[in-house]
């Protein structure tokens, strides 16, 4: 079977039968393109990546025509075939949902109701990708996906809302992965602006009273496609690379991996950088669901750093 793939979009396929057939949403971004290419390198998988020009998932009919679209020519092969669609798409500009709420409204919460719903005409899966910021920020402990939720700003409420669409129109078939910290080789992401800066300045100040798990858009591809094919039970789950670490202490991380000195980035706190939208202070998110859906862990964040800055280099040296 011939392969043929187009990162901005376009069909991946690697040989032997297809068992599994993907339409990715938001091609062309770091989680999507990571995720094209897992599905080339992997096997017995067919993926089309769509991008907005491709398809503007807030437009109805566009959804409904390009899924059941979609459906007809995969089952036409053998009606066999899984189909799953994976949302990476989203409106992820944090401080400008304060002013724009309606839009990321459009793209994070209906537009994942109109995919759930074409998917559940065809009786295909869903995959969501969603956000730590669906939750106040304020434990002291990682979140289970069965916690209160409680978000501070425009970004989270509409994520969440758009996790609440998927699970009550896609109740057997829908899958919500929240993950955080993402970077990749793709587009543009904290660890590249840390890069940009150090050649830049002799220091920088990064805050230490905000913690996550920074997770490599590679593994939580790896983790997504492994999900798609598999026979977790429908769910929220959460997905990050393990454990955890301040903005501070990533930033020092960065910049061992560019061989620059970890003590040129200085200790600050997020009152000096005062934005629109609030940031968590606290946002690790627990694996335990994860795990127990029989699911690969996905590796420590700082081993899969190094392995991104080896695989990558160049990209995140711009």
């Amino acid at each position: 079977m011939a392969t043929a793939e187009g990162r901005d979009g376009g069909e991946v396929r690697r040989g032997g039968p297809v068992s599994l057939a993907l339409l990715v949403t938001g091609a062309g971004g770091q989680l999507s393109t990571d995720l094209l290419e897992a599905v080339r390198t992997g096997k017995d998988v067919f993926a089309r990546g769509l991008t907005i020009d491709d398809l503007d998932i807030t437009d109805a009919f566009a959804v409904n025509d390009m899924v059941l679209g979609w459906e007809r020519i995969v089952r036409s092969d053998n009606p066999e075939h899984r189909l799953a669609v994976v949302n990476c798409a989203a409106y992820t500009a944090v401080d400008a949902a304060e002013t724009d709420e309606e839009t990321a409204y459009a793209v994070n919460a209906a537009a994942p109701a109109l995919l759930a719903t074409a998917c559940a005409k065809v009786g295909a899966r869903m995959v969501h990708v969603s956000t730590d910021y669906v939750f106040p920020g304020d434990a002291t402990q990682p979140y289970e996906v069965g916690d209160p939720t409680g978000p501070r700003g425009a970004y989270g409420r509409t994520k969440l809302a758009g996790e609440q669409a998927v699970r009550e129109i896609l109740p057997d078939a829908s899958y919500v992965v929240r993950t955080a910290w993402l970077y990749g080789a793709t587009g543009q992401n904290f660890v590249k602006t840390m890069v940009r800066l150090a050649g830049e300045r002799e220091t920088v100040s990064v805050v230490d009273d905000q913690r996550g798990s920074p997770t490599w858009s590679k593994d939580l591809a790896d983790g997504l496609l492994e999900l798609a094919g598999s026979e977790a039970p429908a769910g929220i789950l959460h997905a990050t690379n393990a454990g955890e670490t301040t903005w501070h202490g990533f930033t020092q991380a960065i910049f061992e991996e560019i061989g620059a000195d970890p003590a040129r980035v200085l200790t600050t706190t997020s009152d000096a950088f005062p934005r629109p939208a609030p940031r968590p202070a606290y946002s690790v998110l627990s694996p335990r669901a994860w795990h127990e859906a029989g699911l690969r862990p996905l590796p420590g964040w700082r081993d899969s750093l190094a392995e991104a800055f080896r695989l990558h280099g160049d990209a995140f040296r711009g």
